[in-house]
């Protein structure tokens, strides 16, 4: 694989206009109240942040992304990849249209043509959301799941011409119980980039995904509940 720059995403998922962390996405288990996802972007901008990674959770479970969410993040004037609910290709014109530099797809990409027409359409402005749960990928906002393994779909995303992926391993999310290095070396034998999510809670954890060889880490929990500093988790940028 080549050698790529390593980035640090910082996680706001936003649900009901609030920033959360849900514990493996499920709305019952709230394990941090955030605040304002604007204000949350700013405050990771001044810490340092290089990327944020921005997931409109009511977007998700209802299929109808809030691009004015998209577009105040955005306004920060750091990068930021979005997902929650662009299952159409017109909606992920607008998301990027908003100001995302990426937007992220999950359920769509199982969906008929859609992976080509839209690698067509916007290629390194387009990753695919590989959300894992027991060994197959979760859809709707993680809420069913659908008999397409993780690798699976890697491989059709590869086939596709997908720029890149953004794997999670659900059953980690919000947990700090550290990455699925299993899960995220079976993926990244598709040959595509990979973004690891899921569990990350440490330098450590950091460094572990860096070295399997991904392209990046989305942090959330560690960071909103004080365990890791965006400065020191930045520092292991290239």
């Amino acid at each position: 694989m080549h050698a790529r720059s390593f980035h640090v995403y910082p996680a706001i998922d936003v649900l009901d206009g609030r920033v959360v962390r849900l514990e493996q996405g499920r709305r019952e288990r709230v394990t941090v109240e955030g605040g304002d996802p604007v204000d949350a972007a700013r405050r990771f901008a001044a810490e340092g942040a290089t990327r944020l990674h921005l997931v409109d959770l009511d977007g998700a479970f209802s299929g109808s992304p809030d691009l004015d969410l998209v577009a105040g993040v955005a306004a920060t004037g750091v990068p930021v990849q979005v997902g929650g609910g662009y299952r159409t290709l017109e909606l992920v014109e607008a998301g990027l249209e908003a100001g995302a530099g990426r937007v992220l797809v999950g359920t769509a990409a199982l969906g008929g043509t859609f992976l080509e027409d839209a690698c067509s359409r916007f290629g390194e402005r387009l990753a695919v959301a590989i959300d894992a749960r027991d060994g197959r990928v979760a859809l709707d906002g993680w809420t069913s799941e659908a008999a397409t393994t993780p690798r699976e779909l890697a491989e059709r995303c590869a086939a596709a011409g997908v720029a890149r992926l953004v794997v999670t391993a659900t059953r980690r999310d919000g947990t700090l119980g550290g990455p699925d290095l299993s899960l995220l070396e079976d993926v990244l034998a598709a040959g595509l980039p990979v973004v690891a999510a899921g569990g990350i809670s440490s330098l450590a954890d950091i460094r572990a995904v860096r070295a399997l060889g991904c392209e990046g880490a989305i942090v959330g929990s560690a960071f909103w509940l004080g365990r890791l500093g965006v400065a020191d988790a930045v520092s292991l940028e290239a």
